[in-house]
């Protein structure tokens, strides 16, 4: 799958307009040329950004309700992945998006692409702990273990919620390992970008 293919369903399965692709495709750039001076990314992934961390990330649209608002918040953005590519998908009414990081570097670049690109939909903040976060959706990938993040959602988030976490092929191992309790329910869906990839889906009630 090359470049072409992943924007062909960007916006064609995924429905992301052309102006969310326009911004997308300026951010791919800036994000090349800050991985030359900062490690956002691995250099090894970056012929394969379009599918190994846009796409990847993208693909969480499926999974919500589109026609409704919603505070989604990405714990461990990173370079943005995935909320970021979220955020564009609809910057309007819909979506409001705020990307925790603890590193400054990477919250230097979100905050400066948010900036550069405009985007009105998106807060940028430091620390997932100590605070009650307002959230109806969580989403990350790449963060930590999903006990780990169950533990910061019981802890921080007071209200019914999902959470989307994009795992690899030990995803069932992981969930198999915790203690869900009967106020969660989860189920497993298939990565677009890698067989052996899953997305765990939960509701917290």
């Amino acid at each position: 799958m090359d470049e072409f293919k992943a924007i062909e369903i960007l916006k064609n399965e995924l429905g992301f307009p052309d102006s969310s692709i326009k911004k997308i495709k300026k951010f791919h750039n800036y994000l090349i040329e800050y991985n030359k001076r900062y490690n956002l990314i691995s250099k090894n992934t970056e012929k394969n950004i379009w599918i190994r961390h846009i796409l990847d990330s993208a693909q969480i649209i499926k999974f919500i309700d589109t026609s409704k608002d919603h505070n989604i918040v990405d714990f461990g953005s990173g370079a943005g992945f995935p909320g970021l590519i979220i955020a564009f998908y609809n910057e309007n009414v819909r979506f409001h998006v705020k990307l925790y990081d603890k590193s400054p570097v990477k919250r230097a670049f979100l905050s400066n692409i948010k900036e550069k690109l405009d985007i009105r939909n998106l807060d940028i903040a430091n620390d997932v702990y100590g605070e009650e976060i307002l959230a109806d959706i969580i989403v990350c990938r790449a963060f930590k273990k999903l006990e780990e993040i169950l533990k910061i959602s019981r802890e921080t988030i007071k209200k019914p919620h999902k959470l989307i976490i994009l795992k690899g092929k030990n995803a069932q191992l992981e969930i198999n390992n915790v203690s869900l309790g009967s106020n969660y329910s989860y189920k497993l869906e298939k990565s677009i970008t890698d067989d052996d990839s899953k997305i765990i889906i939960v509701d917290a009630k």
